[in-house]
């Protein structure tokens, strides 16, 4: 039995420390040596790749009446050019809140910053104090601002493109989003006092269409309004579809070291079908369906934060007949898109539709006013019902205290008034078990030879107190939901990031950089052990102790609000318990 026992600690022990070593692996630039914290959606993106850019095979298929599954691959190929493409010339385009790279080939946005959302990957602290120490280099970290578009290698690449097809396949080639554009003169920053930026792309005439695409930026505004003008310079009238398509790679990052991921990957909306997400893996499997063709409606791609997403909420543009389309790119790379049926171009005609580009952050009241179902996007779990009225709470809380730390104490302060007398009843269990604990324990030692008789004198004991081994859970499992709802709405509200609590802590979403609230975490955990009633097992009873010393292990990595949120919870805990055993005056038991 000694040996099942310390060899169930050490298991314990040894998983702690893989777990130390691979953040410390993660914390030197690293990769993390045992557990990954990201995943690819399926075997070949393991394979070396070659690099995407300028493959054939990512336009949309130009089919009409799609069957609503996701194809394997994109039917229609890339239009050849008449003659010599120019050298691409990349316009660097900067406002308040982006610097954009839009490329001449398609006018596609191939690199999008968020300047007002710093990345997270600076060290501080006490993991930079420890490195000086053992001698260890600690690089200078450059605070770069968050990079959700990116045209890189596949493992990174991430990028915005429109262009025309032609539904019969038989017929000419119209411009893509590989054709070359010449970028019409023009500023590319938006200057003090301006309020807009125009940047404009024009492709030359390519199977008897010429198309015109013009970014339109906005202070402050996220959503980039995009005029897609398609000019029929052919003697022959012309029927074409507009392309809205967002490509990616297939890249999971771990939201949390424990394998808890918010939603990334596409996502669909429709009136008629609502919210629909799209798993990466499941494309990889030929397994994804996409709505069905529909006059409303959205694609977007939807990572942990943020998100990009092709709208069609501009007056004119909204009863627009679109179908969906999913794509399998290869080499881990997904496109996700939209194809609007344009009407018949005479000669001459010009044909002018708007859409929107949404891309920043997941602010959910914000998404609500952009488009129907956009703030859908914000992953809350298997409990979105409670999560959404708790994140309303949450902001209630910010409004008045201005901090989102304190709305934190404040949030699970009302949730622990709510369930006050659950917890009483809970409680008060626990405190008649620990009362009649002396006597179980004496009892289990007296009959420790005789297993089926110490059981029916345990129950006997339990009936004479009056007392429900289980009365103490009931409660408590009750409330999981809701404390889960509550982890899923701190762990994916964007309002968390950069925004302070006190003193060292500058960045709910980030770990605490000196650890001190997973310390006190780890002792708030202690005390709520010493205060519950001992298993009369042994070997429980030692677990009952370590646990929480292997679960601080884990509160180090773990962002700093959702750490706030459990040392509120355990504190509120404790003093309720404290203020029941003593009432029923157990308080003194200490356990052995």
């Amino acid at each position: 039995m000694n040996d099942i026992r310390r060899t169930i600690l050490w298991v314990i022990f040894g998983f702690s420390l893989v777990l130390l070593w691979d953040q410390w692996q993660v914390y030197n630039g690293r990769k993390p040596t045992f557990m990954p914290s990201s995943q690819v959606a399926h075997e070949d993106a393991k394979k070396p790749v070659a690099p995407a850019a300028g493959a054939a095979n990512d336009v949309p298929s130009a089919a009409a009446g799609g069957t609503g599954a996701a194809g394997g691959t994109a039917a229609a190929s890339v239009p050849t050019q008449a003659l010599a493409a120019p050298a691409s010339l990349k316009a660097e385009v900067k406002t308040d809140v982006f610097k954009a790279v839009i490329n001449s080939d398609g006018g596609t946005l191939s690199r999008l910053e968020l300047l007002q959302y710093l990345d997270q990957t600076n060290q501080h602290g006490l993991v930079e104090w420890f490195k000086k120490l053992i001698g260890q280099p600690v690089p200078v970290n450059e605070v770069k601002p968050v990079t959700l578009m990116e045209d890189g290698s596949p493992a990174t690449r991430y990028v915005a493109q429109t262009g025309l097809l032609n539904p019969d396949d038989k017929g000419p080639r119209f411009p893509t989003h590989l054709s070359p554009m010449r970028l019409k003169e023009g500023p590319l920053t938006l200057a003090d006092g301006q309020d807009t930026l125009e940047v404009s792309f024009e492709s030359e005439p390519q199977g008897g269409l010429k198309y015109v695409k013009t970014y339109v930026f906005k202070r402050g505004d996220y959503s980039i309004r995009v005029k897609h003008q398609v000019v029929n310079v052919s003697d022959q009238p012309r029927d074409a579809q507009l392309y809205l398509q967002l490509v990616r790679h297939g890249t999971v990052a771990g939201t949390t070291m424990f394998g808890t991921n918010t939603f990334t990957g596409p996502a669909f909306y429709t009136a008629e079908k609502k919210f629909h997400k799209v798993e990466f893996a499941d494309i990889a499997k030929k397994k994804a369906e996409v709505p069905p063709a529909s006059d409303n409606g959205w694609v977007a791609m939807v990572q942990h934060y943020f998100v990009s997403a092709w709208l069609l909420n501009v007056p004119g543009s909204e009863g627009v007949k679109r179908e969906f389309r999913l794509a399998d790119l290869g080499n881990n790379l997904y496109s996700a898109a939209m194809v609007l049926n344009l009407p018949q171009l005479a000669p001459g005609a010009t044909q002018t539709l708007e859409s929107n580009l949404f891309a920043g952050p997941e602010e959910e009241k914000k998404l609500e006013q952009v488009a129907p179902g956009l703030d859908l996007v914000k992953d809350y779990g298997i409990f979105a019902i409670i999560s959404k009225p708790l994140y309303w709470l949450l902001d209630q809380l910010h409004g008045i205290l201005g901090n989102w730390g304190w709305a934190i104490v404040a949030l699970v302060v009302l949730l622990k008034a709510a369930f006050y007398w659950l917890n009483a009843k809970a409680y008060a269990s626990m405190a008649k078990m620990k009362a009649i604990n002396p006597k179980i324990m004496e009892m289990r030692e007296r009959l420790k030879d005789k297993p089926q008789e110490m059981q029916q004198e345990m129950m006997r004991i339990y009936r004479e107190e009056k007392v429900n081994p289980m009365g103490g859970c009931f409660p408590i499992l009750i409330q999981i939901p809701v404390f889960i709802a509550l982890y899923w709405v701190l762990l994916s509200s964007v309002e968390m990031r950069h925004a302070p609590w006190i003193l060292w802590i500058q960045d709910l979403a980030a770990p605490d950089p000196w650890f001190i609230l997973p310390v006190i975490m780890t002792a708030t955990s202690l005390v709520q052990t010493w205060l519950n009633p001992t298993p009369p097992d042994p070997m429980q009873a030692r677990l009952m102790w370590i646990m929480p010393l292997a679960f601080s292990v884990m509160f180090i990595f773990f962002p700093a609000g959702l750490v706030l949120y459990w040392i509120t919870n355990n504190a509120l805990s404790i003093l309720q318990q404290w203020f029941i055993n003593k009432r029923l005056g157990v308080l003194g038991d200490v356990k052995k």
